[in-house]
């Protein structure tokens, strides 16, 4: 049996753009691991007074990496850029989308001045956000003019995956489950909770 369902107007848009990004850019994507243990271990200190002391804010690892993202934006500009016809515009501020999904499609809600935020101040925008896109009520303004992405696969149990670049920008961070896995430190085989990093970006 097969059913036939029309595209909503968003995921109509979303998949444009989608599509558009992979044929007009030279997208490439660079993959790292980051042994996590030492956020694990943060957050498990810290997670029940970080709660207590902002308002039922829990502390998650996206504030770690939006924070990381805007101090690295800070020492390449080239990735937090764009290219405009035959021009590169580099953005002197950080203002970062953060990939959320939602039952019409994924959609790109941006944290403004992300480079002036806390820790606290990220967690507490991304689940504003996470819940205005749930109930359909970010706006147009919400959801452009960010200048670099920060994608979570991991919410979803993806260990690797390559993100599409979310224009105008020229790069998206793509942030996965962490996993126990055996890596050699020091010569010695040991246990550690790695978590796999890709970088899509525009070559050009």
């Amino acid at each position: 049996i097969e059913r036939r369902v029309p595209m909503t107007r968003m995921r109509a848009r979303i998949a444009e753009r989608l599509l558009s990004a992979t044929q007009q850019t030279a997208m490439l994507t660079t993959f790292n691991e980051v042994d996590m243990a030492p956020l694990v271990r943060l957050r498990s200190q810290y997670a029940d007074q970080f709660e207590k002391t902002h308002n039922g804010t829990r502390l998650g690892f996206m504030g770690f990496f939006v924070r990381a993202c805007c101090e690295a934006l800070k020492r390449f500009p080239e990735v937090n850029a764009s290219i405009d016809g035959s021009d590169v515009v580099y953005h002197g501020y950080q203002d970062i989308g953060v990939a959320v999904s939602t039952e019409d499609g994924l959609v790109v809600p941006t944290l403004r001045d992300a480079d002036f935020m806390s820790i606290a101040d990220v967690e507490a925008a991304i689940r504003d956000l996470g819940l205005k896109a749930r109930d359909k009520k970010l706006t147009i303004e919400e959801m452009t003019g960010g200048t670099f992405t920060v994608s979570n696969g991991g919410v979803f149990g993806s260990l690797l995956s390559t993100p599409i670049l979310n224009p105008p920008q020229t790069a998206i961070l793509g942030v996965h489950t962490i996993k126990d896995r055996p890596i050699a430190i020091d010569g010695e085989v040991v246990i550690r909770p790695m978590m796999y990093l890709a970088l899509s970006y525009d070559h050009r």
